[in-house]
């Protein structure tokens, strides 16, 4: 167990972490990037809408979530926290280890905007589902379809 101090009602206290060192690392390795259950739900949404696309396109970069080929659309379902969704309550830092989290939220941000720019100069159209957007189930319905539709460009 470890001793971490956190701020409670404006008071600085000392609590046990309940979850050891290696515990921890175990819980983190166990986040993936492939089958989330944030991507697990857009897809249900867009089958439903009557959308048929192809997962993780090994071919293209970034491995997209949701591929489109006939229509050359991209989806991309990201968490909110791990490609730090700006103004978003769920992309909080965590307090330990400040620079390696700023360093590797950095690198994210990076590879996402060049995986973006060279999708789109393939001649793709990128559309970023962020998780919090799950909330309101009919929003996303709307953006989804006002995206796949052969109207958007």
């Amino acid at each position: 167990m470890l001793l971490t101090r956190r701020l409670y009602l404006g008071v600085h206290s000392d609590v046990v972490d309940h979850v050891t060192a290696d515990k921890r690392s175990l819980i983190m390795a166990a986040v993936h990037s492939k089958n989330t259950r944030p991507e697990v739900r857009v897809r249900k949404l867009v089958h439903a809408l009557g959308y048929r696309y192809r997962l993780h396109a090994t071919n293209l970069p970034g491995k997209p979530d949701l591929v489109f080929a006939g229509r050359k659309k991209i989806i991309f379902v990201h968490g909110c926290f791990w490609h730090r969704h700006e103004g978003c309550r769920y992309a909080s830092t965590p307090k330990s280890r400040k620079e390696f989290w700023e360093s590797k939220f950095g690198a994210n941000i990076d590879r996402d905007k060049r995986t973006q720019d060279e999708l789109q100069q393939m001649g793709w159209s990128v559309l970023t589902v962020w998780q919090c957007e799950l909330k309101d189930l009919h929003k996303l319905t709307e953006r989804l379809n006002d995206f796949l539709s052969p109207q958007h460009a």
